[in-house]
């Protein structure tokens, strides 16, 4: 029994020696911005719904939403948590940062049900738990962080050709979706606003990753500042932000907060993940278990965020005669509900 004992917290050693000291930086700044950032959901929308009373709706192409200070509480919510998140990148890889968003969808689920009353159902509540069960499984069987010495080096990674073609990709695809697409069918299907910020935050993550190494070389001694390569970075971070933020505000203000979460969240980290695996090679040095691993706790991560997806307009109770809901025209919007997937349910509820 002795020897099983000692045999047991050796293995239990073995697990968590895996974990370093920067790793386990990286994991609480990225709490920590979770946190700010799921709350941010819910002041921004609570921001845009008070402008689109006095101006025309982001959604619609407005910007009354800049002059309404809830709206700024919200963005300053967010970009504390930005700051969290963009540290937190310094210090552990995209793979393990970026799965621990899932703290955030259900944040901002619970808060949009009690704050804005969109209603989350048991369902969804077992979804908000397989995000953090896949979440973890993630986080547990992580990579370790890749030595780098130079924003050189970071600029070598991002200028091979497997890279390159993937930025390629990205930008072509975000110009046709914000040219396209979204002037006919932006109000009606959610995907494509929160496709072009998925596909523009996965650039950003990799370039605010840069920064932060640069960031981080500098504090220590080595300045990063003088290299041209650094800049660069910066102005795509600049750039890539302020699309996405246009783009989810848009999303925020036309859809459920409780279905924009989690579908953006799916699609970031998606992306995140596959550049950062192109980019850093993240997976090179992990074995084929580890990774099998990781991509389970994905696909659960999936399956919770599927659920909060299908039963976002269902609720707790005896089930009602009416399977789907009936004809209403929502004043403010100015569109019919049947037929809209995803609309937000506020004239529903008036």
């Amino acid at each position: 029994m002795a020897s099983e004992g000692v045999g047991s917290s050796q293995s239990w050693k073995d697990v968590y020696r895996g974990m370093s000291s920067d790793n386990i930086k990286g994991l609480v700044l990225a709490l920590s911005s979770s946190i700010f950032i799921g709350a941010s959901f819910i002041v921004k929308k609570k921001g845009l719904k008070k402008a689109a009373a006095s101006g025309v709706r982001a959604g619609v192409g407005g910007y009354s939403y800049l002059f309404e200070p809830l709206w700024w509480v919200g963005m300053i919510t967010m970009i504390v948590g930005e700051v969290a998140n963009f540290a937190a990148y310094a210090f552990a890889p995209a793979i393990l940062v970026t799965p621990l968003g899932a703290l955030s969808i259900i944040i901002s689920a619970v808060l949009a049900h009690i704050i804005l009353r969109e209603r989350l159902h048991t369902f969804g509540i077992l979804g908000c738990a397989l995000c953090v069960v896949g979440s973890i499984t993630i986080v547990l069987h992580a990579p370790q962080e890749r030595e780098i010495e130079s924003v050189t080096e970071v600029w070598d990674l991002a200028t091979e050709p497997a890279f390159l073609f993937y930025a390629a990709m990205v930008i072509t695809t975000s110009l046709v979706l914000i040219f396209h697409y979204l002037p006919q069918y932006g109000q009606t299907h959610i995907m494509f606003y929160i496709g072009v910020c998925s596909l523009v935050g996965s650039l950003s993550v990799m370039s605010v990753k840069a920064i932060g190494i640069a960031l981080k070389l500098t504090l220590s001694g080595m300045n990063q500042l003088i290299y041209p390569q650094t800049w660069a970075f910066t102005m795509i971070v600049i750039v890539c932000i302020i699309t996405q933020m246009n783009y989810l505000n848009k999303a925020l203000d036309t859809f459920n907060t409780a279905v924009v979460s989690p579908i953006y969240y799916v699609m970031f980290t998606s992306l995140t993940i596959l550049a950062s695996v192109i980019m850093f090679k993240d997976w090179d040095r992990q074995n084929p278990t580890q990774i099998v691993t990781e991509l389970c706790g994905f696909v659960t991560i999936l399956s919770g965020t599927f659920l909060l997806h299908k039963t976002k307009d269902m609720v707790d109770g005896p089930p009602m005669l009416p399977v789907r809901l009936p004809k209403h025209t929502d004043e403010e919007d100015g569109f019919g509900q049947e037929g809209i997937p995803l609309k937000r349910q506020d004239s529903l509820r008036s």
